[in-house]
């Protein structure tokens, strides 16, 4: 099914079918792993559509035209991961151009732009994104991108997509959402007036902590050919077996969200009301911030929470390694819950200071529901809260 004929389509088939007809060939139903690096020519300049794997590949281009309609995107590029994806976006800016960026975000996205882009003459401004306010004030003359992420990583905070589209267009800036813990099954920016959509493929896209892999979705060919021209010179491309095998996650995105929002749901209600429990981090609750915002935007509310534990760093500590079905483990949207520490672990590039402005404590847990049952996981949290009180 070519994406032009997806349009009328529901999300759950376009996730199957978008991009992957059966191979004409033979008729295999599953997109081939096509193993080559090179295409055999007619003559020179003359070939089928292929002449460098770098360049172009059937099976990403399978892959790219999947995640197109998913995200409701004209074209879409898929990278080795999700921070090549990331660097492509600043690696279209000059010197002396700048980005207004919110300051809760991955580690690995405010370590690129601090020690490596910067080097380069490109400038960053962090702020909390949720207060429109703090983002017009840090625009400045050179202002060419604002960045963000929405629920933000690690404390879910929720920034309103049409507000500040809005606001970057009237500067004449580009707005980037690095769509990551949403997903295109629960939020697509595109839609909300966003230029640049971003992802870790890696995570809820291909759901099984398998693959490593990112990808750039945009509706605008002006950008589009900016980006391709950027993936074919730098040549961060994901291999073929990495695009199958995201090809192989995204057939049952649908399913395994609405099951992480479920879990995620049931998980978040009882750390609230926990007693050894400070603090819970979670669009789907009322008591949340963002919830109406996210309401807005969003058709559900993810499998993504973190909580702060009553006590002191090294409880926290204890408790995340008691657990026996939350995995202590980096990243995140596989069919496994995961448990991490984000000071330590997945922001620990950030420095402290600066983690503690955007109100990331040191205290602070994440969790990545998973797609396990919900009783389970409770039950779990529960036994590793108990055993970081006594140390057993």
């Amino acid at each position: 099914m070519s994406s032009s004929d997806d349009k009328d389509l529901g999300f759950s088939t376009r996730a199957v079918h978008a991009g992957q007809s059966p191979d004409p060939a033979t008729g295999a139903i599953m997109t081939p792993v096509y193993l080559t690096s090179t295409y055999v020519q007619e003559a020179p300049e003359k070939h089928k559509g292929f002449d460098y794997a770098r360049t172009v590949h059937p099976t990403r281009e399978a892959l790219q035209k999947n995640l197109a309609s998913l995200e409701g995107a004209a074209f879409g590029l898929c990278f080795a991961s999700g921070m090549a994806a990331t660097s492509t976006v600043i690696e279209a800016l000059s010197s002396g151009d700048h980005v207004v960026c919110g300051n809760d975000l991955y580690g690995g996205t405010y370590r690129v732009f601090t020690k490596v882009f910067a080097r380069f003459g490109v400038t960053f401004t962090f702020v909390d994104t949720t207060d429109l306010h703090a983002v017009e004030a840090a625009f400045t003359p050179q202002t060419k991108l604002v960045w963000i992420e929405t629920p933000s990583n690690p404390l879910l905070k929720i920034t309103d997509i049409r507000a500040i589209a809005k606001l970057a267009h009237a500067k004449k800036a580009k707005l980037v959402v690095d769509n990551t813990f949403a997903s295109p099954a629960l939020q697509r920016p595109l839609s909300l007036g966003a230029d640049v959509v971003v992802h870790s493929t890696t995570k809820y896209l291909g759901g099984h902590s398998d693959v490593v892999g990112g990808a750039i979705l945009v509706n605008d060919e002006a950008l589009h050919k900016e980006y391709k021209f950027l993936q074919n010179a730098v040549g961060a491309v994901p291999g073929p077996l990495d695009c199958f095998l995201l090809l192989r996650g995204t057939k049952t995105l649908a399913l395994r969200i609405e099951r992480h929002c479920q879990n995620a749901m049931i998980v978040a209600k009882h750390l609230l009301s926990h007693p050894e429990i400070a603090t819970v981090h979670y669009p789907g609750l009322p008591t949340h911030s963002g919830h109406e915002t996210a309401k807005g935007q969003m058709s559900g509310f993810g499998g993504m929470i973190s909580f702060e534990l009553k006590g002191d760093m090294e409880r926290a500590k204890r408790m995340i390694s008691s657990c026996e079905i939350f995995a202590l483990a980096e990243s995140l949207g596989g069919v496994e819950s995961l448990i991490g520490h984000p000071a330590s672990m997945t922001h620990g590039s950030i420095p402290r200071e600066e983690r503690l402005k955007a109100g990331l404590t040191d205290g602070l847990i994440r969790l990545s529901v998973g797609i396990e049952d919900a009783a389970d996981l409770t039950a779990d949290l529960d036994r590793a809260i108990n055993r970081s009180l006594t140390g057993k």
